[in-house]
């Protein structure tokens, strides 16, 4: 089965809408440049990063985060995963669990939970006395319609499920009474608990959920339990959150459950990025989402912290379609792969900080493989692999077969920082082994669109995070509604059955055994082109913001974070 079947092609579209974060579904106009001016800027000790400064934390405070723009809008479905939106979405929403940066899951509004019948069955015991921010209770009713949505979404009123929630094998959730949850499958399923953690999976008031998909888009009807609240916005400049005197609820693991240490956190929409980098040198602002990679030695010995958390998740690289034109070839696919000098563009584009790729999946996954050996540069075997294939070298000193060109055009992913650079490089490499390799810039703003046109692109930059490996199964194959990342549809019976494996793994080590197969598999296959650790989110933080801390999806969170 390939994509060009038009069966197949509506479900590789929304395949490729989902592999872009979803936050390209919706896109807001870009704002003009905006003056920067922050309540609180004064010197201090320089800030730390997950952890609380050797003081103790002082209230007050506004602290001006700058970033790019808001492009997906504040429809929950369709930007609660967004690199962007997720920024904010993150303060005045709470989650289930909370999940560290190494994928421990420890208790947040589910104070406690049973795995019943082989992980079919879950019964969650949630803290009383959580309330939204209008002052309804966040009770089992209210965790019953969340995950109810995360699971099936609502297609007649266009809410789309949570992607990548371990959906397959849903039942249903029941309030058994107001503090405790049953959740039920008719399969074992792994992931169910530690992807409460993830960043779709945020809790919002009954009344939220209820909600047309137009009246959602109005940031002030989103009703979340976090500890901040909406305070005011204008749409595409900035956005100001304040917190919630009363929230008494925060995840343990962070060491501190009461009310955030900050008066306010004011979002500004300021485009160009060496803007936003100079407001922050100049005390002008306190926080900058997305750096430039190069930037950050410099901005580190001015005695600014610069993180770069690395989600659960997917490597930088790209995922080849096997289904249709030249990469339906395994011979082509595994040439691409050999054909990438990755230790070149380490050392080229990126600081210190960063490292290679040895399988698909990141390294802090507890799962991940080393199966580096399977995709390392060879530019000999690459050349020897495409002569086999049938493609040899012409005019110009590209390859050519039945009197066309093996050509690709390479698409920088704007959610990472630094692909244009990639590809660019990616592009020479090419070139040395006859492939012919181009460019297509296309900015933040126009995403969307070019999402609907992806599948034509057979080699396509991936940035996805996940939570549990159990929700890998979901994107290998279009089996059971898959995501079909590879465009082989079901054709391919070893990723079919290694799918259904993943997803209904009674136990973790089966599961690991399963996880290892399944890396060594694809890359076999050269169905995925890893390169680097995935850094999508770079955090510039100035000197006096202490107590940032991040999670499992690398989002900054400032709940914890105060100014001296």
């Amino acid at each position: 089965m390939t994509r060009a079947r038009p069966q197949q092609k509506e479900r590789h579209l929304m395949v490729r809408r989902n592999r872009f974060h979803r936050a390209v579904l919706g896109v807001a106009a870009l704002a003009a440049l905006v003056l920067v001016t922050a309540a609180c800027s004064s010197s201090g000790s320089t800030g730390t990063t997950g952890t609380t400064a050797a003081t103790n934390p002082k209230d007050g405070g506004n602290l001006t985060f700058l970033i790019q723009e808001f492009p997906a809008g504040w429809v929950s479905s369709e930007s609660n995963i967004s690199s962007y939106e997720g920024n904010l979405w993150g303060e005045i929403t709470d989650k289930l669990v909370y999940v560290s940066d190494t994928g421990q899951v420890s208790p947040w509004i589910a104070t406690s939970w049973q795995t019943e019948d082989n992980a079919q069955k879950y019964i969650l015991h949630l803290k009383p006395g959580v309330t939204f921010s209008d002052g309804e209770p966040l009770n089992a009713a209210a965790v019953v319609d969340n995950i109810t949505l995360w699971a099936k979404g609502d297609p007649a009123r266009g809410i789309a499920k949570v992607g990548l929630f371990p959906a397959l094998y849903f039942e249903q959730a029941t309030a058994v009474n107001s503090t405790t949850v049953e959740v039920d499958f008719s399969k074992p399923t792994l992931g169910f608990i530690p992807t409460l953690g993830y960043h779709g999976s945020i809790l919002l008031a009954p009344k939220t959920l209820a909600l047309s998909v137009n009246q959602q888009a109005n940031l002030k009807n989103e009703i979340g339990s976090g500890p901040f609240v909406v305070k005011s916005f204008q749409t595409g400049v900035s956005y100001t959150l304040e917190r919630r005197a009363d929230y008494n609820w925060g995840p343990a693991a962070l060491g501190h459950t009461g009310p955030a240490y900050l008066n306010s956190i004011t979002y500004k929409v300021v485009a160009d990025e060496s803007t936003r980098e100079q407001a922050v040198v100049a005390g002008d602002a306190q926080a900058d989402f997305n750096v430039t990679p190069s930037d950050i030695p410099s901005l580190e010995s001015q005695g600014f912290t610069v993180a770069t958390p690395r989600y659960l998740g997917f490597v930088d690289g790209f995922e080849v379609d096997g289904g249709s034109g030249p990469t339906s070839s395994l011979q082509v696919r595994q040439a691409i792969q050999h054909a990438i000098n990755r230790s070149q563009i380490l050392s080229t584009i990126y600081p210190k900080g960063w490292d290679l790729a040895t399988s698909f999946i990141q390294g802090n996954v507890p799962e991940v493989a080393n199966d580096s050996a399977l995709f390392n540069y060879d530019p000999s075997l690459s050349e020897s692999l495409l002569n086999q294939a049938g493609w040899v070298v012409g005019a110009g000193g590209y390859r050519q077969k039945d009197g066309k060109t093996l050509d690709f055009t390479l698409v920088p992913n704007p959610y990472v920082p630094s692909t244009q650079q990639e590809d660019e490089l990616i592009a020479q490499q090419f070139g040395k082994v006859g492939i012919k390799a181009q460019l297509k810039i296309v900015p933040l703003s126009d995403y969307a669109s070019f999402a609907a046109v992806s599948a034509a692109y057979p080699l396509l930059s991936v940035s996805r995070s996940f939570i549990d490996f159990s929700t890998v199964g979901g994107v290998l194959t279009s089996l059971n509604g898959g995501q079909n990342w590879f465009g082989v549809g079901t054709s391919d019976k070893t990723l079919d059955t290694l799918s259904q494996e993943i997803e209904s793994a009674s136990s973790t080590a089966q599961r690991d055994v399963v996880a290892n197969q399944v890396q060594s598999y694809v890359l076999t296959q050269g169905y995925f082109d890893p390169i680097v650790q995935q850094v999508q989110r770079i955090y510039l933080i100035a000197p006096n913001v202490h107590g940032v801390t991040y999670n499992g999806v690398a989002y900054a969170n400032f709940y914890t974070a105060w100014l001296s």
